[in-house]
């Protein structure tokens, strides 16, 4: 498979895979489980470091029309939920797990084609087939099965299959890739800052136990920077390549992470937790095919 712009890929890989170790280091080995003030600061350094490179003009943003604005607003909402429900997940399960069921939100993108836009192929189903049954049968067979984990997986599956959809019908409009996103960033921060003492992640985490140590404070600023350094990343490779091309590098980067993930973190899988993994794979594979052949 010959992949364009292999220096912009590259990079998307590696900070997509910097990006989950981190976070993963700091949800699960360090277990700071506190997502309102963790996914909080990651969006503030998000906004924070994009305003200063829009004000800097290394990159350009329009929020200029009002309307737009607010009716982006339900997507950002929804933003929300996929970070915080990522978060509570990925501190449960490992990372392969992850994936593979973040992958079966093309099951709800799929269906918004298939039974609104009357769009997609025999092929695109099967791969949604394949994504969802390796996604449903994971639970059953996973050998350090957690059900809060699969819980909020499922919240965040939910999430992310909504919001592409949504902004999919909103290639129309005028607010670029990263409009929407400094709207994200700047709805997340106040949400996030707001739901932080109700959700008792506010004073819970003054009894955090590495509160004041070195490699917390580092893997905190760790987390930020390269979220959103995989925001810019992300937003450039879809601009200068195809929606096949941008697919294959995204299957290549959750490959590679989910393939290293277990070297580093530990995991336990039995045979049949692993043909789920390897038909999660297959299915995004199938699914990267589809739009290499525009079907």
């Amino acid at each position: 498979m010959y992949l364009k712009r292999p220096a912009a890929g590259l990079s998307f890989c590696l900070f997509y895979l910097a990006s989950y170790f981190i976070n993963k280091y700091v949800l699960s080995v360090l277990k700071f489980t506190y997502p309102t003030l963790f996914q909080g600061w990651q969006t503030l350094v998000g906004g924070f470091l994009l305003h200063v490179s829009w004000k800097l003009g290394w990159v350009e943003i329009s929020c200029s029309s009002r309307s737009e604005v607010l009716t982006w607003l339900p997507a950002s909402a929804l933003f929300v939920g996929i970070i915080y429900a990522g978060s509570r997940a990925l501190s449960r399960l490992p990372i392969p797990v992850f994936l593979t069921v973040h992958n079966a939100a093309e099951v709800i993108t799929c269906g918004f084609q298939k039974f609104v836009q009357k769009e997609t192929s025999l092929l695109k189903i099967c791969s949604v087939l394949f994504l969802l049954i390796a996604a449903g049968c994971l639970p059953l067979f996973d050998t350090q099965f957690d059900p809060d984990g699969y819980f909020w997986a499922l919240i965040h599956l939910i999430c992310v299959g909504v919001y592409k959809v949504i902004h999919k019908l909103w290639k129309t409009s005028s607010l670029s890739d990263l409009d929407q996103q400094y709207i994200n960033y700047v709805f997340s921060v106040v949400l996030l800052a707001s739901a932080s003492h109700p959700a008792g992640d506010l004073f819970g985490a003054l009894n955090f136990p590495f509160l004041y140590f070195y490699r917390f404070h580092s893997s905190c600023c760790a987390s930020g920077l390269l979220g959103f350094f995989l925001m810019l990343h992300t937003v450039k490779l879809k601009s200068i390549t195809s929606s096949w091309q941008y697919a294959a590098w995204s299957f290549l980067a959750k490959v590679t992470t989910a393939g290293l993930s277990p070297f580093v973190f530990g995991m336990t899988a039995n045979v049949p937790t692993v043909c789920c993994l390897l038909l999660g794979g297959l299915g995004e594979a199938l699914l990267v095919y589809t739009e290499r052949m525009g079907t």
